[in-house]
């Protein structure tokens, strides 16, 4: 196979057609980081609603793949490494695109923390359980971690994909083989309950959007392969199919272990665990190696998502570099590398000063419970938005049949109205600190936006807007011959046409 340095440049100097459907999926996967989603959140989503918590999931998941649906039919009009930041722009306003990529942003930044302190406890807890616990230990270990991953991230996507083969493999097949065996055998815990994915178990509207909240993070990360869609084979059918696959397998696992730890634990070792559910529940089920085998995929997972976090935010600064809309060196690539150097930099050096910071709000544990919920408010802002994208770019196409009406305009529109409906009902149950990282870093963005809108960016001036039945004209115009295809992306190519049957 063909090394990165060797792959053609697309005209944005990204590295083209270097990914196919299936390394897509497994970014997708990655991306949600099935493994440490599981050991960061599922207490604290047990905690919240008990054994609603698989119904919490299941009615995340639902409203997540019309979100998904979105990205997949956006993905086929517009090309582009931004993803929701163009998308938004052209459908809806420059100004809300933006705020969807800076959302983007802001929510992948805050995770460097989140992110590298477990994959620093990970790696220690394999030696000794006090060294886990220390905080400053575990930051320098996650910050070696994060570097590593900034390595890969910056010698090529090919890299980054052979990676992510190995990484992901092994921790899905420790999920699942734990998660299957522990169903199977039962243990001290509840005895399984077809209502636990009914709502009969939340505690009233509150309750199940407290639970929504923290399903949203689970989830969050498959939408890493419409940023790498300047860098996909055929990625108007590519990019989104992947995404779709990533969201349905990364909900089978959740739920799987989800239900697992709630027959197989009790109570009181959830709530109490000094070391993650996910050690108790291997350990449960194959005493000695199973707790270090669920330890290795917490680990690697951890470490994986680092990687597709960094392709996400390098990616979004280096559209918005390109745009104008912040310093344009953020819109450069290594000419050999075809990878955004300077936005990959700049990450690494801020994602330092932040792990660094990190350490004077106390515990891992600490500063996870306060980064978990302030991502969930920014990914609601700009999985909202693309919803309601899609729904506008598509309008004159919607009453065309019944699965545009469902799956581009009624799924994808549900899921925007729940995410928004999440957004704004949780604010009021979340503490000062939560609300300073999320809210606070949301609004940070209102500084370069009206710094470059003032300076006469052409990206506020108004692209060319996103019209899926002009698209569709100027397709037809095209496969008859009656005139060339225009360039709608930085990437538009000729591969498969503009849109594909419905």
């Amino acid at each position: 196979m063909r090394n990165s340095r060797h792959r053609k440049p697309s005209s944005s100097g990204l590295a083209a057609d270097a990914l196919g459907r299936f390394d897509t999926v497994v970014m997708a996967v990655a991306g949600s980081a099935p493994a440490y989603s599981l050991a960061a959140t599922t207490t604290a989503l047990i905690a919240t609603v008990g054994v609603a918590s698989p119904a919490a999931l299941l009615w995340c998941a639902i409203p997540m793949l019309g979100i998904a649906f979105a990205f997949n039919y956006l993905g086929r009009l517009d090309v582009n490494a931004g993803a929701s930041y163009s998308w938004v722009a052209r459908a809806l306003h420059p100004a809300l695109g933006f705020l969807s990529g800076w959302a983007l942003v802001v929510s992948t930044t805050v995770f460097m923390v989140a992110g590298s302190l477990p994959a620093g406890s990970a790696t220690l807890s394999l030696f000794s359980a006090d060294l886990a616990s220390n905080t400053v230990l575990a930051t320098a270990v996650g910050a070696g971690w994060f570097l590593l991953m900034a390595g890969f991230v910056a010698l090529g996507v090919r890299i980054s994909a052979h990676a992510q083969w190995v990484m992901t493999g092994i921790e899905v097949v420790i999920l699942l083989v734990v998660g299957v065996a522990a169903i199977a055998k039962g243990g001290v815990g509840l005895a399984f309950d077809w209502s636990w994915l009914g709502f009969g178990h939340f505690d009233g509207a509150k309750g199940f959007a407290a639970g929504a909240l923290l399903a949203a993070f689970y989830f969050w990360g498959w939408d890493v392969t419409a940023n790498l869609s300047e860098e996909t084979r055929n990625s108007r059918r590519t990019s989104g199919a992947g995404g779709l696959i990533g969201v349905v397998t990364s909900f089978l696992i959740f739920e799987v272990i989800t239900i697992a730890v709630n027959t197989v634990l009790t109570a009181k070792q959830i709530n109490g665990a000094e070391t993650d559910v996910l050690t108790l529940l291997g350990n449960a089920v194959f005493p000695g190696w199973g707790g270090k085998a669920m330890v290795v995929a917490v680990m690697l997972s951890t470490i994986a998502t680092l990687e597709t976090t960094l392709i996400q935010v390098t990616r979004s600064l280096f559209a918005m570099g390109r745009d104008h809309t912040i310093p344009a060196v953020f819109g450069r690539a290594h000419t050999t590398r075809q990878t955004p150097w300077v936005a990959t930099g700049a990450v690494a050096v801020v994602a330092l000063l932040l792990f660094i910071g990190s350490n004077a709000l106390g515990s891992v544990g600490t500063i996870m419970s306060s980064a978990l919920s302030a991502i969930g408010l920014q990914i609601c802002v700009y999985y909202t938005l693309a919803g309601l994208a899609v729904v506008v770019a598509y309008r004159k196409l919607l009453l065309r049949s019944t699965a545009n009406f469902v799956f581009i305009g009624a799924w994808p529109l549900s899921g925007a109205v729940f995410m928004g409906w999440v957004f704004f009902e949780s604010i009021p149950e979340l503490d000062s600190t939560t609300l300073a990282v999320g809210l606070g870093s949301l609004a940070a963005g209102l500084v370069p936006l009206a710094v470059y809108w003032s300076r006469g960016s052409a990206y506020y001036r108004g692209a060319a807007r996103l019209d899926a039945a002009v698209a569709e004209e100027m397709d037809a115009r095209y496969s008859t011959g009656l005139e060339d295809l225009p360039a709608v992306s930085p990437t538009a190519d000729r591969e498969g046409g503009m849109l594909t049957d419905f």
